[in-house]
């Protein structure tokens, strides 16, 4: 979601106002996150594993709306560490222009936020939260479509649907058509995400654009095409944590370090699901996703 400058700053004042300074409780740490379930469940990863390796006492402040309070929060000690992603950092905070390559854009950021904020970016969680061009499996097996260029060739006869931020902004559905030479029936439906899907499965529409960790895609016959010419950016979920934290308690620089790359993009669907589709709570699933890992 993004909020207008406005409602940023009077988010940003009631977090300075309200919140207590990590600085002043220097045996806890504060673990944040941005206000969808997605970031509950990595908040609720990160904290629980903490508490599991450290002896610090750990406090939950989830859902500060987007990225740039998440990252005020940082700044002004009210937080210790939340999980960004990887494009979002690039584009949103750093103000820099689209990058493909994951590993230039990991770079980047993490050399970016040390040099301009005292911010340690830790490697990746191991999933990719970006667009997908999604079809129905059925579709898929039928013809036999694996990538985004596949379909292509069927696109004329096809139904396509986006959202309205897929349709506007610059790594959306102009671009997309550009790169892979789309051309479908009659122009894009433009409809809410949950909507889309919904359209899909009910074969109103053929293809649609999600989110690559969208609960939904592990839970029905939908298929994600790839998207082999690399048109979308990449999105990585990476913790970030205040280098203030990290040099006061370096173990919870260890216990986050001991995530990296344990979260694949098929188990971040799967845990979306439990809480959107299931409506579990965020921190039972993440606590027997930690246990399956052997990580609590």
């Amino acid at each position: 979601m993004r909020l207008s400058r406005a409602s940023g700053v009077c988010l940003l004042l009631w977090l300075v106002a309200s919140l207590v300074s990590c600085g002043g409780e220097r045996n806890t740490i504060v673990v944040g996150s941005k206000n969808f379930s997605e970031q509950a469940l990595l908040g609720e990863i990160l904290a629980q594993h903490i508490e599991a390796r450290t002896h610090l006492q750990v406090t939950r402040r989830f859902y500060l709306a987007g990225s740039y309070i998440c990252q005020q929060a940082l700044l002004a000690g009210r937080i210790d560490t939340y999980v960004e992603y990887t494009g979002t950092a690039l584009t949103a905070i750093l103000h820099d222009p689209i990058e493909k390559d994951p590993s230039a854009v990991f770079g980047r950021v993490k050399s970016e936020y040390q040099r301009r904020f005292e911010l340690e970016v830790l490697p990746s969680l191991g999933f990719n939260n970006t667009f997908a061009i999604v079809i129905r499996g059925e579709d898929a097996r039928r013809l036999n479509l694996k990538t985004i260029s596949d379909a292509a060739a069927h696109a004329p006869q096809w139904r396509a649907g986006f959202g309205y931020e897929f349709m506007e902004r610059p790594d959306g559905y102009e671009g997309l058509a550009r790169v892979y030479g789309l051309r479908f029936a009659e122009p894009p439906r433009i409809l809410d995400l949950g909507l889309l899907y919904r359209a899909l499965l009910e074969k109103q529409l053929d293809l649609v654009a999600g989110n690559s960790t969208d609960g939904l895609l592990s839970a029905r016959d939908l298929v994600i095409l790839e998207d082999e010419q690399h048109y979308f950016p990449p999105y990585e979920a990476v913790p970030v944590v205040r280098g203030e934290t990290v040099a006061r308690h370096p173990e919870v620089r260890a216990a986050i370090a001991e995530l990296a790359g344990k979260i694949s993009d098929e188990e971040m669907r799967k845990m979306n699901f439990a809480v959107d589709g299931q409506h579990r709570d965020a921190s039972e699933v993440a606590r027997e996703f930690l246990h399956a890992k052997g990580l609590n």
